[in-house]
């Protein structure tokens, strides 16, 4: 192989490498079959949703419990999204933000994300029960197995 289609084939495997790369910054299926994300948008880290979630994680029995049901918690805050109180970058959150359908100035909401990667609960709200959220997620197929 001469240098130019050796320069060439570089360039082209390496072009593919970034594109593959960028479908796999998602961080919802990064997550799938592995964990059920629940995932919260809200416009500023005072919005009631927010910090009703993170009272009611603050609670040991509710803490297990969410742990137990292999969840993790994805948070949107304006433009900044984390992983379980852990930052994502700008391209995972803008992928996470896609893979949900918002735009700029959607409402609070909060989706819970089965293991199979589908949305199981999408609701516009400013507030969220565990509880409810646990109660479906028992009755989920993978949750009985």
């Amino acid at each position: 192989m001469t240098l130019t289609k050796k320069s060439l084939a570089i360039g082209l495997l390496a072009r593919a490498c970034m594109v593959n790369g960028a479908a796999d910054d998602s961080p919802l299926v990064a997550e799938r079959r592995h964990t059920r994300p629940l995932v919260v948008v809200v416009p500023s880290v005072e919005h009631p949703l927010l910090t009703s979630l993170q009272a009611q994680l603050r609670q040991p029995e509710m803490h297990d419990a969410f742990k137990e049901r292999e969840m993790v918690l994805f948070t949107v805050v304006g433009d900044q999204g984390h992983r379980d109180g852990k930052p994502l970058s700008a391209a995972q959150t803008r992928s996470l933000k896609s893979a949900l359908k918002l735009k700029l100035s959607s409402p609070a909401t909060v989706f819970l994300v089965g293991k199979d990667g589908g949305i199981k609960l999408s609701e516009r709200s400013d507030q969220v029960s565990l509880e409810a959220v646990f109660a479906l997620i028992d009755t989920m197929p993978m949750r009985q197995r």
